[in-house]
């Protein structure tokens, strides 16, 4: 990095990240690779924060083979799926097997997602062009002529700029950096939240379906060998209500939906042990704008559903550091290079939100007598044609238009 830190705190790079997610660590990772200087800010002191996407699905982990990283990366330890079951009414029906997919991985590997951000940025770190700026927050735009320019930050010892040729939003769904932009939002509307919390398990107990439906009620059990990772939907806006009826009656809802996980779901002793996730759905009408782009959740927040949301924000970063690189290696990009990124990437995003829209929608009418006749037969198709399964298994496991690297 030229990195010029002078007695007025400016730093020059070309190219500022804002955000040490998946999105802007795989970028960092792949820009600096090429030889590209690479400043990311990540406001937090570390990557250690729960309730984060960490599913590493057949897409990603077909880039690591690709950057040659895939057989250190899974030496750490993970949970492999190999496919998806749901328990529908107390019927398990297979949805997904990902045993035909066209990659080297077939299944999706779980790792908590601050392992897997310190695993890249570790890789990161071995390129003398990137640079991790942690405990430092973006707080607004340099902008010069109507171009962006840079980003202003706070740090533990005070003010920063950071003058850069580009700067990338990929601050997630509550993004600094497209607020200042002023960039539109589309907001599709979600008719639902999840409730996030631990249950623990016997590691003795064998594998269990991923997704439970029963009457009005669906839940995601995530098998993290001694716990559960749980996600309990409910309706939008309804978390006091849920508390309103107490601790003992969403404990007796999971033990409905699960009775396997018996007297431990009374760990759940506590409001401070569950977590409300808002669930929301929305994309930027314009990612970009004179020398800024937005990628990841900052261009497109997506629902939990699929848990593709970390492997759409990957295949971003990819499109990006292909379109870009030649250009970040000599100075400023031109408009319609950004321009181009939100083409190519728009399609899938459109692709995976109607679906998460259309799920939504399905779930959160699933008490109706109509609503609940076009699941069964969906779930009975599954259950006896193999065959369909691999849909699922690719929209999930690989997604439309995925990236490769371009060495």
């Amino acid at each position: 990095m030229s990195e010029n830190r002078n007695e007025q705190n400016v730093v020059t790079t070309r190219c500022c990240i804002v955000g040490g997610g998946p999105a802007g660590i795989m970028l960092g990772f792949l820009l600096s690779r090429a030889g590209v200087e690479v400043i990311v800010l990540e406001k937090h002191t570390d990557f250690l924060r729960d309730f984060r996407g960490d599913t590493i699905h057949p897409s990603t982990l077909e880039l690591l083979a690709e950057l040659g990283l895939l057989d250190e990366f899974l030496t750490v330890p993970h949970q492999e799926l190999r496919g998806v079951q749901v328990t529908f009414e107390g019927k398990t029906i297979p949805i997904a097997d990902f045993a035909h997919l066209p990659t080297q991985c077939k299944f999706i590997a779980f790792m908590p997602q601050w392992d897997f951000l310190n695993f890249l940025s570790s890789k990161a770190k071995e390129f003398p062009t990137f640079n991790l700026f942690m405990q430092t927050e973006a707080t607004d735009l340099l902008e010069e002529n109507g171009n962006v320019v840079g980003v202003k930050a706070t740090t533990s010892t005070g003010e920063l700029a950071i003058k850069a040729d580009l700067v990338v939003g990929t601050d997630g769904r509550h993004s600094v950096i497209r607020e200042k932009a002023g960039l539109s939002v589309q907001d599709f509307g979600v008719p639902i939240d999840v409730l996030w919390m631990r249950i623990p398990k016997n590691p003795a107990i064998g594998e269990q379906s991923l997704g439970y439906v029963k009457s009005d009620k669906f839940m995601v059990l995530i098998d993290r060998h001694d716990y559960f990772q749980c996600g309990f939907l409910i309706p939008k806006g309804q978390f006091d209500a849920v508390k309103n009826r107490g601790l003992t009656a969403l404990q007796a809802d999971i033990r409905e939906l699960a009775p396997f996980v018996g007297d431990y779901v009374a760990e759940l002793d506590s409001w401070d042990k569950i977590s409300l996730l808002t669930v929301k759905i929305d994309r930027l009408r314009q990612w970009y704008k004179p020398g800024l782009l937005c990628i990841g959740d900052a261009a497109h927040a997506m629902s939990p559903a699929g848990g593709v949301g970390v492997n759409l924000a990957i295949q971003d970063a990819v499109a990006t550091v292909n379109q870009l690189t030649k250009s970040l290696q000599k100075g400023p990009v031109r408009i319609d290079e950004l321009a181009q990124i939100q083409r190519r990437r728009m399609w899938p995003v459109r692709v995976i939100q109607s679906g998460q829209i259309a799920v939504h929608r399905r779930l959160i009418n699933a008490s109706t007598a109509r609503a609940t006749i076009i699941p069964s037969a969906f779930f009975w198709l599954l259950r006896h044609v193999p065959f369909l399964r691999r849909i699922p298994a690719y929209l999930v496991g690989i997604g439309p238009r995925p990236e490769h690297i371009r060495t």
